[in-house]
């Protein structure tokens, strides 16, 4: 019996074939389900690099620094094509490029995250609760997506700029704000934009959006304020935006929403009388905006080293 060869094109094929140069291109469709992971992979990742030139160690920050903010530099960083290839045995690298893009018609599926009740069944003592629908969530989500783009939009047009009274129509969203907050630094802005990022986060795996801080209080009820507007002014364009998700009984309840989002986490001591709400604007009142991010006690913090979109 003649020697056993694991090589596709037996023994010697490596000697008589000679370097040959392969062109290889790999589309990728990835979805981020754990950005911590995913951050602290990157951070790893630079932390194995050598870097030349002039100031190396201000390189080695400046990369580390995006990546720890950027999900798609992150992902830069562990894509890379002389990373890849270097895990590879017998493949030299000589170059190559790396694109990525955000896929534009990607959505949570909120039919899945938020699954509605069937038929009262016997046992089902839950049935009839109220619950946040799947098409309430996606209407939601769209809206807190949406003023993060533009509190971002609206810092790339203004920076530190301090919004004038009767000129806030040329702002989107900070222009709405109390005017105590006209005059603030474009870092508590950038940290307010990212509020409604957070809320929509939540979203997106299926948990409902209970603000943990005053800044999300305000950011998901401005959100409820133009899923409302829009609702109304733009049926049509809503139903399009639902497609085939399910119709409930409690789609778009949004006095449902103040009554079940509001209130789980925040003060909860002061006049009896007062719905969580008027508690909460009580407190925004006396907390100077600086401290409007501070979470509330009885809510768990969200990640510090999560980073801004921009």
């Amino acid at each position: 019996m003649g020697e056993r060869s694991d090589h596709p094109q037996g023994p010697g094929a490596a000697e008589d074939s000679g370097a040959q140069e392969v062109e290889a291109t790999v589309v990728l469709g990835l979805r981020i389900t754990d950005w911590p992971a995913l951050r602290a992979a990157a951070v790893a990742a630079v932390e194995e690099l050598d870097f030349e030139g002039i100031d190396p160690a201000g390189q080695r920050r400046e990369l580390l620094r995006e990546v720890s903010e950027d999900a798609n530099a992150a992902l830069g960083a562990l894509l890379h094509p002389d990373r890849l290839v270097a895990a590879i045995p017998g493949v030299e690298a000589i170059g190559g490029t790396l694109e990525i893009s955000v896929t534009e018609d990607f959505a949570p599926d909120f039919a899945e995250l938020f699954p509605l009740d069937g038929d009262e069944e016997e046992g089902g003592g839950a049935a009839g609760d109220w619950t946040l629908t799947p098409r309430t969530a996606c209407l939601l989500h769209a809206q807190l997506i949406g003023l993060a783009d533009a509190a971002y939009d609206d810092l790339d047009e203004h920076e530190d700029e301090p919004v004038v009274d009767g000129e806030e129509a040329d702002w989107t969203v900070f222009g709405r704000l109390p005017q105590r907050t006209w005059r603030l630094h474009r870092a508590w802005r950038r940290t307010m934009g990212r509020t409604f990022d957070d809320l929509a986060d939540d979203l997106a795996l299926g948990e409902w959006p209970l603000p943990r801080c005053l800044a999300e209080e305000i950011a998901l009820r401005m959100a409820l304020v133009d899923a409302r507007a829009l609702l109304g002014a733009q049926p049509e364009s809503v139903a399009d935006m639902m497609g085939d998700l399910p119709a409930d009984l409690y789609d778009y309840d949004w006095d449902g929403c103040h009554d079940e989002l509001f209130g789980v986490y925040g003060p909860d001591d002061g006049d009896p009388e007062l719905n969580a709400e008027q508690r909460a604007e009580l407190l925004l009142t006396a907390t100077h905006p600086e401290g409007w991010f501070l979470p509330y006690e009885d809510a768990e913090e969200r990640d510090p080293q999560r980073g801004y979109r921009r």
